[in-house]
């Protein structure tokens, strides 16, 4: 299968802190990817060095044939789309739903008064109608909410119609029912055989939609373990990144995790659920290891 994305010993140092250490990871066509790990993992420099945002100080990295650090960032924009808090942080909040969406065909967060396509146009009213924001279209970003916002990103991100999508914790912040759409949403794309490859960077897994194929687990500037998404989200794995005896398993399409209580634990699996644990003296670092 085609190759995707294709890292290899990358590693990534700010201010003499390494952040990423000697991380390797292919994706291929036809696989869309969840990317989970506790908070300071390095998930979010991963998914900025795979959306051309970020140059790794050593190691080779390459998208799409393209190698980051040698391909111009903005002609890479155009094939691989990104959603984070900074690109959200870039967008004047004056801007209306329509023109944030609509610049991203020319890779900006202002507009210029450039001119677009009739093409263009369409698409972005599409986009803005598929995420259920038509009615927002004139509404100045800065008055919406998060589940909004998240939404009209989520839009823009596809405008240039990338080959591959990075969504960089897209539910942070949301409450349940904005959540609950936005997993709609993105198990419509991974269903979708047109839809450009999606990596999901989270450290929540209840968050992942249906239709994701593959995970990688980090923990510490490293991968733990990457694969086909039902070998990798495993209580054993998961157990060793957050550092904590989790069990874990998935429930109707939808993952979940969680430490066992007094009374279950060493008890059987939810009903209707696949379940692996992991126990304290498996974990690393926690009392009770050998």
């Amino acid at each position: 299968m085609e190759t995707v994305v294709d890292l290899s010993e990358v590693s990534l140092v700010r201010g003499g802190t390494r952040i990423l250490n000697s991380v390797s990871w292919t994706t291929r066509v036809g696989e869309h990817w969840v990317v989970l790990g506790p908070n300071g993992a390095g998930k979010t420099s991963l998914a900025r060095i795979v959306a051309g945002r970020e140059v790794p100080s050593s190691g080779e990295a390459s998208v799409l044939g393209e190698r980051i650090g040698t391909t111009d960032p903005r002609e890479l924009a155009t094939r691989v789309g990104f959603s984070s808090q900074s690109v959200a942080q870039r967008i004047p909040g004056s801007s209306t739903v329509s023109s944030v969406v609509l610049t991203a065909s020319w890779g900006q967060s202002l507009s210029f008064h450039e001119s677009y396509e009739d093409e263009d146009t369409a698409r972005a009213e599409d986009l803005i109608a598929l995420f259920g924001v038509a009615a927002l279209a004139d509404r100045r970003f800065s008055t919406l909410s998060e589940g909004e916002r998240q939404r009209v990103l989520l839009a823009r991100a596809l405008m240039a119609d990338p080959e591959v999508l990075v969504l960089d914790e897209p539910t942070a912040g949301l409450d349940l029912g904005a959540r609950e759409l936005l997993v709609g949403a993105l198990e419509e794309l991974t269903a979708d055989p047109a839809s450009p490859q999606l990596i999901l960077v989270t450290h929540q897994i209840e968050e992942i939609a249906p239709g994701f194929t593959h995970a990688a687990v980090m923990a510490e500037g490293r991968i733990l373990a990457a694969g086909p998404i039902e070998e990798t989200l495993t209580g054993v794995t998961l157990s060793r990144a957050f550092r904590l005896p989790l069990s874990a398993g998935r429930t109707e399409g939808r993952w979940w995790a969680h430490a066992p209580g007094r009374e279950s634990r060493g008890t059987g699996s939810r009903a209707g659920a696949t379940q692996a644990s992991a126990s304290v003296g498996m974990i690393p670092g926690l009392p009770g290891t050998h």
